[in-house]
């Protein structure tokens, strides 16, 4: 069911509003997607498998408990990667792959290191 105009017009003074009180939350906000923290676990379960593999290999020789710790790493990251990817499902791997075409790459990473130092900016 469509808003009527009256709602429509409310709905967007109090937008407007958002964006006139903390336009970092507005900004913040807008940003966010439902797949967005599916996303992140998704980097960050890449980033655990990747370092687990440099630990199995680098540690291959020295000790054989810590090369098995790394393939528990190693396990425990892909496990995290499959979950979130299905979480995520086909609809959202769309979105954030048609996100980084429309930004680009460098502009999305770009993005992301800019709202880090918003953030410790505001806690300062």
């Amino acid at each position: 069911m469509p808003l009527s105009e009256d709602e429509q017009r409310i709905l967007s003074e109090i937008e407007a509003k958002l964006y006139e009180s903390d336009p970092g939350l507005a900004r913040d906000i807008a940003d966010t997607t439902i797949y967005t923290h599916a996303y992140r676990n998704l980097k960050w379960g890449l980033l655990g498998f990747f370092a687990g593999l440099v630990m199995l290999v680098l540690t291959l020789q020295v000790a054989w408990y810590l090369s098995f710790a790394g393939f528990v790493v190693m396990l425990v990251s892909a496990l995290t990667v499959e979950r979130n990817t299905r979480r995520m499902g086909k609809a959202g791997l769309d979105q954030i792959t048609q996100s980084m075409r429309a930004a680009g790459l460098r502009d999305y990473f770009g993005n992301t290191s800019s709202k880090m130092r918003d953030r410790f900016k505001r806690d300062e």
